[in-house]
């Protein structure tokens, strides 16, 4: 097909890609609305070596992982659940706490999640202090040049709305329905790609010129409309 094949498909069934485009932007803007927001909250912690050595630096680095694994078990939720008085259960608590680590500067990130903001601090707060007093319980007992300190670099101080993002779900629809709405015009043409409209689309396929062709009805009855208004004219002359 030529570009001004395509120019024609969009010209006759570009409506059909706008409208599916349009509806889903708007039911999923609709829909976003309806939705409860969600806050996070984020705490950092700084995990910091007593002396900064290679070796003792490489363990911190390998150890850090070890401390993602030990934020993320039912006995803490428990006692960051009883702490800060929490309306959950270990598991729910665990399905809205994520924990990362980042071997490049030696730190832990804390994520809690929850419909109510100050809820979501709270999380994070708490559980972040209740490892930092951990560590420190456990650095006593080590000797001073193996200690590993963890502190918290900032206290949280709010929590921002991650979903729902009423814009950029109405975007993303959006796009995705233009692309429907491209299959359901692709698969229309499709049906009636047998179908020869013109004598260009004749030349094309069977590779001979056209000579002539047969006007359709509304042609025809164009034409005829035509030579009765003239012969009605010629008539009321020749009277």
């Amino acid at each position: 097909m030529e570009i001004r094949d395509y120019l024609k498909i969009l010209r006759k069934r570009g409506w059909i890609i706008l409208l599916v485009a349009v509806v889903a932007a708007v039911a999923a803007f609709g829909f976003s609305q309806l939705q409860a927001p969600v806050y996070r909250a984020t705490v950092k912690l700084s995990v910091e070596p007593a002396r900064y050595d290679w070796g003792l630096s490489n363990t911190v680095k390998d150890i850090l992982r070890n401390y993602v694994l030990n934020l993320r078990t039912h006995k803490m939720a428990n006692r960051v659940i009883e702490r800060a008085q929490l309306d959950m259960n270990s598991y729910q608590f665990l399905e809205r706490v994520t924990v990362s680590s980042d071997s490049s500067n030696f730190s832990l990130q804390i994520d809690a999640e929850s419909r109510s903001p100050e809820e979501a601090m709270l999380m994070a707060q708490t559980m972040a202090e209740i490892f930092v007093e951990d560590r420190q319980r456990w650095n006593q007992e080590q000797d001073k040049r193996d200690r590993i300190a963890v502190k918290i670099v900032d206290d949280v101080r709010d929590a921002h709305k991650v979903r729902p993002k009423p814009l950029f779900n109405a975007v993303a629809a959006g796009l995705l329905g233009a692309l429907v709405g491209g299959l359901i015009v692709f698969f229309l043409e499709w049906l009636e790609a047998d179908i020869l409209r013109s004598p260009e689309s004749v030349e094309r396929t069977l590779g001979i010129p056209v000579l002539g062709a047969i006007p359709s009805q509304s042609a025809e009855g164009h034409r005829r409309g035509r030579r009765g208004a003239r012969s009605r004219e010629l008539a009321q002359h020749t009277t």
